[in-house]
């Protein structure tokens, strides 16, 4: 397991921040795991509970994870809560789906789907961005109220959908289709625009915009 550890962190020193996986940033972070429980082990369920937690109740997730104590719980709320003051997407201009593609690509690589609700302002800067619905690998059940409820405490003027293809491609199923256009009808309802359903996958994506596939969808 040292091994392992020391062969990471020689990996991240030759080739940068930017080549380790979210649980390997993770792994760097916690250091090490427990007698039990290895240190990748605790990673990826840390991961996975980034991905659906909100800042409030993100140590609180944390501690339900077997070998996890307060101390590596607030170590790596600590390291998000920094990363997100200094480098997070907050007040990015999104454009165009290239614009947002830096910020929603590493779901590409989730074993499961994920549904991201992307809250913008009226200059179309990013105010919010969460996780809203995790599936298996080949749907989520989407809540309109889960999608939505960032944008209206953000008091967000639009929204630009995602959500991840883990088994490949990213054309849009009928099912993506169907709920791209249940949720532009509650968007309608809410006075919020959607800007853009954008699906990735590790190779590709699609932007139903780009498509002029967000009308037929309304």
């Amino acid at each position: 397991m040292g091994k392992t550890k020391l062969d990471l962190r020689e990996r991240v020193f030759a080739r940068g921040l930017s080549y380790p996986s979210d649980a390997e940033l993770l792994m760097l972070v916690l250091g090490s795991g427990t007698k039990d429980l290895p240190v990748e082990e605790i990673a990826y369920k840390m991961s996975d509970v980034i991905d659906v937690s909100g800042r409030e109740n993100l140590v609180d997730n944390f501690l339900k994870i077997p070998g996890v104590g307060l101390g590596k719980a607030l170590a790596v709320a600590a390291a998000l809560e920094f990363g997100r003051r200094k480098a997070a997407p907050l007040n990015a201009v999104i454009r165009d789906p290239q614009d947002l593609l830096p910020f929603i690509k590493q779901y590409a690589y989730k074993a499961a789907e994920h549904f991201i609700a992307v809250s913008l302002s009226g200059a179309h800067e990013i105010l919010s961005q969460k996780v809203v619905a995790v599936g298996n690998s080949n749907s989520a059940i989407i809540s309109p109220r889960e999608v939505f409820f960032e944008a209206v405490q953000a008091r967000a003027s639009a929204v630009i959908l995602a959500h991840n293809h883990p088994a490949g491609g990213a054309s849009p199923s009928d099912e993506d289709i169907d709920t791209t256009r249940r949720l532009c009808s509650a968007a309608d309802i809410l006075g919020i625009s959607v800007l853009d359903h954008i699906i990735v996958s590790r190779s590709e994506y699609f932007s139903f915009k780009e498509h002029n596939m967000l009308k037929e969808a309304a």
